[in-house]
Protein backbone atom coordinates (compact mmCIF):
# COMPACT_ATOMS: atom_id res chain seq x y z
CA UNK A 1 0.00 0.00 0.00
CA UNK A 2 1.62 3.53 -1.02
CA UNK A 3 1.47 6.30 1.43
CA UNK A 4 1.47 9.78 0.98
CA UNK A 5 2.89 12.36 3.25
CA UNK A 6 1.98 16.66 1.88
CA UNK A 7 2.78 19.79 3.18
CA UNK A 8 0.98 22.95 2.85
CA UNK A 9 3.24 25.96 3.15
CA UNK A 10 2.06 28.42 0.16
CA UNK A 11 3.53 26.97 -2.75
CA UNK A 12 6.17 25.04 -1.30
CA UNK A 13 3.89 21.48 -1.34
CA UNK A 14 6.02 18.46 -1.13
CA UNK A 15 5.03 14.83 -1.50
CA UNK A 16 6.38 11.58 -0.56
CA UNK A 17 5.44 7.63 -1.38
CA UNK A 18 6.78 5.37 1.71
CA UNK A 19 5.35 2.03 3.00
CA UNK A 20 3.07 2.56 5.82
CA UNK A 21 5.18 0.94 8.72
CA UNK A 22 4.13 0.28 12.55
CA UNK A 23 5.44 3.40 14.75
CA UNK A 24 8.47 2.30 16.73
CA UNK A 25 9.98 -0.21 14.18
CA UNK A 26 13.27 0.32 12.99
CA UNK A 27 13.92 1.99 9.59
CA UNK A 28 16.27 3.50 7.94
CA UNK A 29 14.00 6.37 7.47
CA UNK A 30 14.18 8.91 10.58
CA UNK A 31 11.65 11.13 11.47
CA UNK A 32 13.09 14.31 12.51
CA UNK A 33 11.12 17.13 14.58
CA UNK A 34 11.10 20.70 16.32
CA UNK A 35 14.02 22.12 13.80
CA UNK A 36 14.72 25.84 14.42
CA UNK A 37 12.76 27.75 11.56
CA UNK A 38 15.92 28.92 10.01
CA UNK A 39 17.40 25.54 9.59
CA UNK A 40 19.02 24.65 6.68
CA UNK A 41 19.70 20.88 4.34
CA UNK A 42 23.67 20.93 5.13
CA UNK A 43 23.02 21.03 8.96
CA UNK A 44 20.08 17.88 8.97
CA UNK A 45 22.41 15.99 6.77
CA UNK A 46 25.22 16.61 9.51
CA UNK A 47 22.78 14.94 12.10
CA UNK A 48 23.21 11.72 10.18
CA UNK A 49 26.89 12.04 8.75
CA UNK A 50 28.83 10.71 11.83
CA UNK A 51 26.73 7.55 11.63
CA UNK A 52 26.89 6.48 7.43
CA UNK A 53 25.59 7.60 4.51
CA UNK A 54 22.84 9.89 4.23
CA UNK A 55 20.89 8.72 0.58
CA UNK A 56 18.04 11.15 0.77
CA UNK A 57 16.07 13.99 2.76
CA UNK A 58 12.73 15.62 2.69
CA UNK A 59 12.70 19.47 4.57
CA UNK A 60 9.24 19.81 5.77
CA UNK A 61 10.09 23.53 7.01
CA UNK A 62 6.59 24.81 7.28
CA UNK A 63 6.51 22.28 10.03
CA UNK A 64 9.75 22.46 11.24
CA UNK A 65 9.99 18.75 10.73
CA UNK A 66 12.61 16.63 8.31
CA UNK A 67 12.34 13.08 7.53
CA UNK A 68 16.27 11.89 6.41
CA UNK A 69 16.96 8.18 4.86
CA UNK A 70 20.28 6.37 5.66
CA UNK A 71 21.89 3.86 3.07
CA UNK A 72 20.75 1.27 6.10
CA UNK A 73 18.84 0.02 9.25
CA UNK A 74 21.68 -0.37 11.19
CA UNK A 75 22.69 3.04 10.87
CA UNK A 76 19.29 4.35 11.56
CA UNK A 77 19.32 2.04 14.66
CA UNK A 78 22.80 3.53 15.59
CA UNK A 79 21.81 6.92 15.28
CA UNK A 80 18.55 6.46 16.69
CA UNK A 81 20.03 4.84 19.55
CA UNK A 82 23.09 7.65 20.56
CA UNK A 83 20.39 10.58 20.05
CA UNK A 84 18.09 8.94 22.69
CA UNK A 85 20.71 9.28 25.11
CA UNK A 86 22.38 12.86 23.99
CA UNK A 87 19.68 15.11 22.95
CA UNK A 88 21.20 17.42 19.92
CA UNK A 89 20.40 20.72 20.17
CA UNK A 90 20.48 22.77 17.50
CA UNK A 91 20.73 27.29 18.19
CA UNK A 92 18.77 26.42 21.52
CA UNK A 93 16.35 24.17 20.24
CA UNK A 94 16.79 20.45 21.21
CA UNK A 95 15.67 18.48 18.31
CA UNK A 96 13.82 15.03 18.80
CA UNK A 97 13.68 11.95 16.22
CA UNK A 98 12.33 8.46 16.17
CA UNK A 99 12.23 5.86 13.66
CA UNK A 100 9.65 6.82 10.84
CA UNK A 101 6.68 4.74 9.87
CA UNK A 102 8.03 4.45 5.95
CA UNK A 103 10.60 2.13 4.92
CA UNK A 104 11.91 4.55 2.42
CA UNK A 105 12.08 8.54 1.04
CA UNK A 106 10.43 8.93 -2.49
CA UNK A 107 10.74 12.58 -3.21
CA UNK A 108 9.62 14.54 -6.17
CA UNK A 109 11.31 16.60 -8.76
CA UNK A 110 10.45 19.63 -7.51
CA UNK A 111 11.91 22.81 -7.72
CA UNK A 112 12.35 22.94 -3.71
CA UNK A 113 13.82 19.22 -3.52
CA UNK A 114 16.80 20.50 -5.17
CA UNK A 115 18.51 22.32 -2.86
CA UNK A 116 17.93 18.88 -0.87
CA UNK A 117 19.35 16.62 -3.94
CA UNK A 118 22.63 19.58 -4.13
CA UNK A 119 23.37 19.34 -0.52
CA UNK A 120 23.17 15.41 -0.68
CA UNK A 121 25.25 15.00 -3.76
CA UNK A 122 27.37 17.57 -2.70
CA UNK A 123 28.18 15.50 0.67
CA UNK A 124 28.41 12.23 -1.54
CA UNK A 125 30.97 13.23 -3.72
CA UNK A 126 33.28 14.45 -0.41
CA UNK A 127 32.08 11.15 1.36
CA UNK A 128 33.52 8.93 -1.94
CA UNK A 129 36.50 10.83 -2.98
CA UNK A 130 35.57 12.31 -5.93
CA UNK A 131 33.05 14.52 -8.16
CA UNK A 132 31.39 12.35 -11.13
CA UNK A 133 32.48 13.92 -14.56
CA UNK A 134 29.89 14.63 -17.40
CA UNK A 135 31.29 16.30 -20.74
CA UNK A 136 34.59 17.24 -18.40
CA UNK A 137 31.91 19.19 -16.13
CA UNK A 138 30.96 17.31 -12.66
CA UNK A 139 27.51 16.13 -12.58
CA UNK A 140 26.64 18.13 -9.32
CA UNK A 141 27.37 21.48 -10.68
CA UNK A 142 24.02 22.72 -9.34
CA UNK A 143 23.49 25.41 -6.80
CA UNK A 144 20.91 26.05 -4.66
CA UNK A 145 18.73 27.78 -7.22
CA UNK A 146 19.20 24.89 -9.71
CA UNK A 147 21.47 26.65 -12.13
CA UNK A 148 25.18 25.91 -13.27
CA UNK A 149 27.46 26.56 -10.21
CA UNK A 150 29.30 29.79 -10.78
CA UNK A 151 30.46 30.31 -7.32
CA UNK A 152 33.95 31.85 -6.62
CA UNK A 153 36.51 29.39 -5.56
CA UNK A 154 37.30 31.84 -2.30
CA UNK A 155 35.55 31.19 0.32
CA UNK A 156 35.51 33.96 3.15
CA UNK A 157 35.39 31.86 6.55
CA UNK A 158 34.58 33.88 10.26
CA UNK A 159 34.99 32.21 13.22
CA UNK A 160 32.91 32.61 16.06
CA UNK A 161 32.88 32.41 19.62
CA UNK A 162 36.91 31.69 19.63
CA UNK A 163 37.03 30.23 22.60
CA UNK A 164 40.44 28.01 22.03
CA UNK A 165 42.99 29.21 19.27
CA UNK A 166 42.11 28.17 15.67
CA UNK A 167 45.57 27.92 13.49
CA UNK A 168 46.11 27.90 9.67
CA UNK A 169 46.61 24.39 9.62
CA UNK A 170 43.69 23.37 11.86
CA UNK A 171 41.56 25.00 8.82
CA UNK A 172 43.70 23.41 5.83
CA UNK A 173 43.23 20.07 7.90
CA UNK A 174 39.03 20.73 7.86
CA UNK A 175 38.91 22.41 4.64
CA UNK A 176 41.36 20.01 3.02
CA UNK A 177 38.36 17.14 3.59
CA UNK A 178 36.18 18.61 0.04
CA UNK A 179 39.69 18.91 -1.68
CA UNK A 180 42.61 20.70 -2.47
CA UNK A 181 43.47 23.87 -0.58
CA UNK A 182 45.70 26.33 -3.03
CA UNK A 183 45.65 29.45 -0.65
CA UNK A 184 44.69 30.91 2.62
CA UNK A 185 45.04 34.20 4.76
CA UNK A 186 44.15 34.33 8.25
CA UNK A 187 43.39 38.21 9.61
CA UNK A 188 41.85 39.82 12.51
CA UNK A 189 39.22 42.11 11.15
CA UNK A 190 36.41 44.32 13.57
CA UNK A 191 37.58 41.61 16.69
CA UNK A 192 37.14 38.83 14.99
CA UNK A 193 38.99 36.20 13.33
CA UNK A 194 38.72 35.64 9.53
CA UNK A 195 40.46 33.85 6.81
CA UNK A 196 40.34 33.86 3.23
CA UNK A 197 40.55 30.35 1.47
CA UNK A 198 41.08 29.12 -1.72
CA UNK A 199 40.06 25.63 -3.88
CA UNK A 200 40.76 25.31 -7.57
CA UNK A 201 37.61 25.66 -8.59
CA UNK A 202 33.71 27.27 -7.53
CA UNK A 203 32.28 23.99 -7.19
CA UNK A 204 34.48 22.47 -4.30
CA UNK A 205 34.06 25.78 -2.50
CA UNK A 206 30.27 25.31 -2.40
CA UNK A 207 30.46 21.60 -1.56
CA UNK A 208 32.51 23.16 1.46
CA UNK A 209 29.89 25.59 2.13
CA UNK A 210 27.31 23.26 2.28
CA UNK A 211 28.58 21.08 4.80
CA UNK A 212 30.65 23.35 6.74
CA UNK A 213 28.94 26.40 7.21
CA UNK A 214 27.62 26.87 11.16
CA UNK A 215 29.58 23.58 12.32
CA UNK A 216 31.61 23.94 15.12
CA UNK A 217 35.39 23.29 15.22
CA UNK A 218 34.91 22.29 18.72
CA UNK A 219 32.45 21.83 20.94
CA UNK A 220 30.09 24.19 22.04
CA UNK A 221 32.57 26.98 19.89
CA UNK A 222 34.67 28.17 17.29
CA UNK A 223 31.74 28.52 15.11
CA UNK A 224 32.21 28.11 11.47
CA UNK A 225 30.35 31.40 9.18
CA UNK A 226 31.28 30.93 5.69
CA UNK A 227 30.67 33.03 2.53
CA UNK A 228 31.58 33.20 -1.22
CA UNK A 229 34.87 35.84 -1.70
CA UNK A 230 33.98 38.49 -4.23
CA UNK A 231 37.67 38.00 -4.92
CA UNK A 232 38.67 35.11 -7.76
CA UNK A 233 41.91 34.90 -6.74
CA UNK A 234 44.44 35.39 -3.51
CA UNK A 235 47.66 36.76 -3.55
CA UNK A 236 49.77 35.52 -1.24
CA UNK A 237 53.55 36.79 -0.19
CA UNK A 238 54.55 34.98 2.63
CA UNK A 239 54.49 31.31 3.79
CA UNK A 240 53.76 31.54 7.55
CA UNK A 241 51.28 31.29 10.14
CA UNK A 242 48.96 33.94 8.95
CA UNK A 243 49.24 33.08 5.68
CA UNK A 244 50.32 30.27 3.19
CA UNK A 245 50.23 29.31 -0.51
CA UNK A 246 50.09 25.64 -1.22
CA UNK A 247 51.31 26.24 -4.75
CA UNK A 248 54.36 28.10 -4.00
CA UNK A 249 56.74 26.47 -1.08
CA UNK A 250 59.81 28.67 -2.22
CA UNK A 251 57.82 31.62 -0.63
CA UNK A 252 59.69 33.40 1.96
CA UNK A 253 58.05 33.76 5.75
CA UNK A 254 58.49 37.96 5.96
CA UNK A 255 58.52 39.36 8.88
CA UNK A 256 55.71 37.32 10.92
CA UNK A 257 54.97 36.98 14.41
CA UNK A 258 56.51 33.86 16.08
CA UNK A 259 54.24 30.76 15.18
CA UNK A 260 52.38 29.11 18.13
CA UNK A 261 53.83 28.01 20.90
CA UNK A 262 53.02 23.72 20.11
CA UNK A 263 53.42 22.48 23.89
CA UNK A 264 51.20 25.66 25.34
CA UNK A 265 48.52 23.94 22.24
CA UNK A 266 49.17 20.62 23.41
CA UNK A 267 48.86 21.42 26.78
CA UNK A 268 45.80 23.80 26.00
CA UNK A 269 44.25 20.93 24.50
CA UNK A 270 45.73 17.43 26.00
CA UNK A 271 44.34 18.66 29.75
CA UNK A 272 41.57 16.82 30.99
CA UNK A 273 38.07 18.64 31.29
CA UNK A 274 37.90 20.88 28.64
CA UNK A 275 35.36 19.10 27.09
CA UNK A 276 31.90 20.99 26.89
CA UNK A 277 29.31 20.80 29.21
CA UNK A 278 26.91 19.07 26.37
CA UNK A 279 28.47 17.85 23.23
CA UNK A 280 25.90 19.33 21.33
CA UNK A 281 25.06 22.71 22.37
CA UNK A 282 26.01 25.97 20.48
CA UNK A 283 25.00 26.56 16.71
CA UNK A 284 25.27 23.20 15.54
CA UNK A 285 28.18 19.86 16.25
CA UNK A 286 28.54 16.61 15.04
CA UNK A 287 28.70 14.21 17.77
CA UNK A 288 32.16 14.76 19.99
CA UNK A 289 35.69 13.66 17.44
CA UNK A 290 37.97 11.25 19.01
CA UNK A 291 41.22 12.50 17.56
CA UNK A 292 42.35 15.30 15.65
CA UNK A 293 44.83 13.96 13.55
CA UNK A 294 48.04 16.32 13.43
CA UNK A 295 46.64 19.91 13.22
CA UNK A 296 49.10 22.14 13.84
CA UNK A 297 52.23 19.80 14.19
CA UNK A 298 50.53 17.65 17.05
CA UNK A 299 47.99 14.95 17.59
CA UNK A 300 45.31 15.69 20.32
CA UNK A 301 43.42 13.15 21.60
CA UNK A 302 39.68 13.98 22.87
CA UNK A 303 39.20 17.63 21.63
CA UNK A 304 35.83 18.18 21.53
CA UNK A 305 33.60 19.32 18.62
CA UNK A 306 32.91 17.44 15.38
CA UNK A 307 34.76 18.93 12.20
CA UNK A 308 37.74 17.43 12.85
CA UNK A 309 35.76 13.96 11.77
CA UNK A 310 33.56 13.92 9.02
CA UNK A 311 32.99 10.97 8.70
CA UNK A 312 32.58 7.66 11.36
CA UNK A 313 31.55 4.21 10.85
CA UNK A 314 28.43 3.41 11.85
CA UNK A 315 28.30 1.40 14.41
CA UNK A 316 31.66 3.21 15.87
CA UNK A 317 29.90 6.14 16.33
CA UNK A 318 27.73 5.53 19.50
CA UNK A 319 29.99 2.83 20.93
CA UNK A 320 33.25 5.42 20.76
CA UNK A 321 30.96 7.76 22.47
CA UNK A 322 30.32 5.49 25.48
CA UNK A 323 34.11 3.99 25.51
CA UNK A 324 35.08 7.47 26.50
CA UNK A 325 32.96 8.16 29.08
CA UNK A 326 32.50 12.09 28.80
CA UNK A 327 31.97 13.92 31.65
CA UNK A 328 27.74 14.71 30.76
CA UNK A 329 27.43 17.92 32.43
CA UNK A 330 24.57 20.08 32.63
CA UNK A 331 25.13 23.72 30.85
CA UNK A 332 24.86 24.91 34.62
CA UNK A 333 28.35 23.91 35.75
CA UNK A 334 29.78 26.94 35.86
CA UNK A 335 30.46 27.11 39.45
CA UNK A 336 34.30 25.83 40.43
CA UNK A 337 35.47 24.86 43.92
CA UNK A 338 39.31 25.99 44.27
CA UNK A 339 40.79 24.57 47.72
CA UNK A 340 44.49 24.49 49.12
CA UNK A 341 44.45 28.43 49.20
CA UNK A 342 46.83 30.13 51.57
CA UNK A 343 44.40 31.42 54.23
CA UNK A 344 46.97 33.96 55.00
CA UNK A 345 46.58 36.09 51.96
CA UNK A 346 44.39 38.65 50.87
CA UNK A 347 41.75 35.64 50.15
CA UNK A 348 39.22 36.91 47.50
CA UNK A 349 42.06 38.63 45.12
CA UNK A 350 43.42 35.62 44.84
CA UNK A 351 40.89 32.91 43.75
CA UNK A 352 39.20 35.85 41.57
CA UNK A 353 41.88 37.07 39.05
CA UNK A 354 43.72 33.74 37.84
CA UNK A 355 40.01 32.26 36.47
CA UNK A 356 39.77 35.77 34.97
CA UNK A 357 42.40 34.72 32.51
CA UNK A 358 39.60 32.04 31.13
CA UNK A 359 36.38 33.86 31.64
CA UNK A 360 34.35 36.19 33.19
CA UNK A 361 34.22 35.44 37.40
CA UNK A 362 30.78 36.57 38.48
CA UNK A 363 31.25 35.75 42.08
CA UNK A 364 33.04 34.36 44.59
CA UNK A 365 32.20 33.43 48.08
CA UNK A 366 35.16 32.04 50.54
CA UNK A 367 33.80 29.56 52.61
CA UNK A 368 33.05 30.48 56.04
CA UNK A 369 34.55 27.24 58.12
CA UNK A 370 37.13 26.48 55.29
CA UNK A 371 38.81 29.71 54.31
CA UNK A 372 41.22 27.65 52.11
CA UNK A 373 38.52 26.74 50.12
CA UNK A 374 36.50 29.33 47.62
CA UNK A 375 33.70 28.68 44.97
CA UNK A 376 33.92 30.69 41.87
CA UNK A 377 31.19 31.19 39.62
CA UNK A 378 31.99 31.88 35.99
CA UNK A 379 29.71 33.13 33.26
CA UNK A 380 28.92 29.48 31.42
CA UNK A 381 30.33 25.64 31.69
CA UNK A 382 32.57 26.25 29.05
CA UNK A 383 34.72 29.27 30.64
CA UNK A 384 34.74 26.99 34.01
CA UNK A 385 36.32 23.87 32.52
CA UNK A 386 39.02 25.78 31.27
CA UNK A 387 39.86 27.79 34.47
CA UNK A 388 39.77 24.55 35.81
CA UNK A 389 41.86 22.45 33.04
CA UNK A 390 44.35 24.88 33.23
CA UNK A 391 44.91 26.08 37.09
CA UNK A 392 44.08 22.80 38.59
CA UNK A 393 47.75 21.97 40.09
CA UNK A 394 49.29 25.36 39.68
CA UNK A 395 50.99 26.47 42.65
CA UNK A 396 49.74 29.70 44.55
CA UNK A 397 51.85 31.20 47.61
CA UNK A 398 53.65 27.49 47.81
CA UNK A 399 50.44 25.38 47.51
CA UNK A 400 49.12 23.43 45.02
CA UNK A 401 45.76 24.86 43.66
CA UNK A 402 43.36 21.89 43.25
CA UNK A 403 39.96 23.26 41.16
CA UNK A 404 37.10 20.73 40.64
CA UNK A 405 33.45 21.46 39.37
CA UNK A 406 31.36 21.92 41.92
CA UNK A 407 27.58 20.68 42.38
CA UNK A 408 26.49 23.99 43.06
CA UNK A 409 24.81 26.17 39.92
CA UNK A 410 25.41 29.21 41.63
CA UNK A 411 27.04 31.34 44.17
CA UNK A 412 24.03 32.69 46.25
CA UNK A 413 24.84 36.26 47.67
CA UNK A 414 23.76 36.84 51.87
CA UNK A 415 20.43 37.83 52.35
CA UNK A 416 19.73 41.48 52.99
CA UNK A 417 20.70 42.12 56.64
CA UNK A 418 22.74 38.99 56.92
CA UNK A 419 26.43 40.10 56.62
CA UNK A 420 29.33 37.09 55.89
CA UNK A 421 32.32 39.26 56.99
CA UNK A 422 33.03 40.25 53.47
CA UNK A 423 33.36 36.77 51.96
CA UNK A 424 31.09 36.51 49.49
CA UNK A 425 31.51 39.16 46.33
CA UNK A 426 29.39 40.02 43.18
CA UNK A 427 31.91 41.09 40.16
CA UNK A 428 28.56 40.66 37.27
CA UNK A 429 28.88 44.14 36.71
CA UNK A 430 33.01 44.52 36.72
CA UNK A 431 34.74 46.19 34.41
CA UNK A 432 37.63 43.91 34.48
CA UNK A 433 35.66 41.57 32.70
CA UNK A 434 37.70 40.20 29.54
CA UNK A 435 35.05 38.20 27.56
CA UNK A 436 31.89 40.59 27.52
CA UNK A 437 32.28 41.46 23.56
CA UNK A 438 31.44 38.84 21.43
CA UNK A 439 34.58 38.04 19.09
CA UNK A 440 36.76 40.21 21.42
CA UNK A 441 40.27 39.65 20.68
CA UNK A 442 41.24 38.00 24.27
CA UNK A 443 39.65 34.86 23.01
CA UNK A 444 42.45 34.38 20.94
CA UNK A 445 44.79 35.07 23.45
CA UNK A 446 44.29 32.26 25.78
CA UNK A 447 46.40 30.48 27.29
CA UNK A 448 48.30 28.11 30.09
CA UNK A 449 49.98 29.95 33.08
CA UNK A 450 53.40 30.66 32.09
CA UNK A 451 56.83 32.73 33.20
CA UNK A 452 56.19 34.89 30.79
CA UNK A 453 53.47 37.55 31.25
CA UNK A 454 51.99 39.86 28.37
CA UNK A 455 51.31 43.41 29.57
CA UNK A 456 49.23 46.10 27.67
CA UNK A 457 47.63 49.56 27.93
CA UNK A 458 51.25 51.21 29.20
CA UNK A 459 51.41 54.42 29.02
CA UNK A 460 54.16 56.30 26.80
CA UNK A 461 55.62 58.11 30.12
CA UNK A 462 56.06 54.25 31.69
CA UNK A 463 59.72 53.54 30.82
CA UNK A 464 61.55 49.60 30.78
CA UNK A 465 62.55 50.50 34.36
CA UNK A 466 59.40 51.38 36.14
CA UNK A 467 57.77 48.44 34.79
CA UNK A 468 61.22 46.06 36.23
CA UNK A 469 60.94 47.96 39.41
CA UNK A 470 57.19 47.55 40.01
CA UNK A 471 57.39 43.56 39.51
CA UNK A 472 60.01 43.45 41.39
CA UNK A 473 58.57 45.02 44.39
CA UNK A 474 56.80 42.30 45.43
CA UNK A 475 59.52 40.07 46.08
CA UNK A 476 59.88 38.43 42.72
CA UNK A 477 62.58 37.87 40.34
CA UNK A 478 62.17 39.88 36.79
CA UNK A 479 64.83 37.69 34.46
CA UNK A 480 63.90 39.15 31.44
CA UNK A 481 61.99 42.63 29.90
CA UNK A 482 60.99 43.53 26.45
CA UNK A 483 58.98 46.10 24.65
CA UNK A 484 57.11 45.35 21.60
CA UNK A 485 58.96 46.89 18.57
CA UNK A 486 55.65 48.42 17.13
CA UNK A 487 53.87 48.97 19.63
CA UNK A 488 55.24 50.59 23.05
CA UNK A 489 51.69 50.09 24.50
CA UNK A 490 52.35 46.02 25.14
CA UNK A 491 55.41 44.10 26.87
CA UNK A 492 56.66 41.09 27.61
CA UNK A 493 58.09 39.98 31.30
CA UNK A 494 59.70 37.31 32.48
CA UNK A 495 59.65 36.34 36.01
CA UNK A 496 61.74 33.78 38.01
CA UNK A 497 58.72 31.10 38.05
CA UNK A 498 55.11 29.87 36.83
CA UNK A 499 54.55 30.57 40.48
CA UNK A 500 55.97 33.88 40.86
CA UNK A 501 54.20 35.34 37.10
CA UNK A 502 50.64 33.80 38.90
CA UNK A 503 51.57 35.88 41.94
CA UNK A 504 52.32 38.78 40.16
CA UNK A 505 49.16 38.98 37.47
CA UNK A 506 47.05 38.81 40.83
CA UNK A 507 48.92 41.56 42.52
CA UNK A 508 49.44 43.89 39.15
CA UNK A 509 46.50 43.31 36.92
CA UNK A 510 44.49 46.51 36.74
CA UNK A 511 47.28 48.56 38.91
CA UNK A 512 47.02 52.45 37.85
CA UNK A 513 50.15 53.65 36.00
CA UNK A 514 48.81 57.14 35.74
CA UNK A 515 47.38 58.82 32.99
CA UNK A 516 44.15 56.89 33.03
CA UNK A 517 45.88 53.46 32.25
CA UNK A 518 45.29 50.63 34.19
CA UNK A 519 47.95 47.73 33.43
CA UNK A 520 46.33 44.55 31.68
CA UNK A 521 47.99 41.84 32.49
CA UNK A 522 48.01 38.32 31.16
CA UNK A 523 49.89 35.05 30.30
CA UNK A 524 51.54 34.91 26.90
CA UNK A 525 52.68 31.47 24.77
CA UNK A 526 56.34 33.52 23.71
CA UNK A 527 59.26 33.88 26.07
CA UNK A 528 62.40 36.45 26.07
Amino acid sequence: MTHWVSRANGNDSKKFKGDIRSPGIPSRVIHVRKLPNDINEAEVIALGLPFGKVTNLLMLKGKNQAFLEMNSEDAAQTMVSYYSSVTPVIRNHPIFMQYSNHKELKTDNSPNQVRAQAALQAVNAVQTGGLPMAGGLPMTAVDASGGMGGHSPVLRVIVENLFYPVTLDVLHQIFSKFGTVLKIITFTKNNQFQALLQYADGLTAQHAKLSLDGQNIYNACCTLRINFSKLTSLNVKYNNDKSRDYTRPDLPTGDSQPSIDHQAMAAAFGAPGIISANPYTGAHAFPPAFTIQQAAGLTMQGVPGGLAQLTMPGAAAAAAVRGLGFHQLSGGHCVMLVSNLNPEVSLIRCPLLPPSVYGDVMRVKILFNKKENALIQMTDGTQAQLAMSHLNGQRLHGKALRVTLSKHTNVQLPREGHEDQGLTKDYSNSPLHRFKKPGSKNYSNIFPPSATLHLSNIPPSVVEDDLKMLFASSGAMVKAFKFFQKDRKMALVQMGSVEEAIESLIEFHNHDLGENHHLRVSFSKSTI
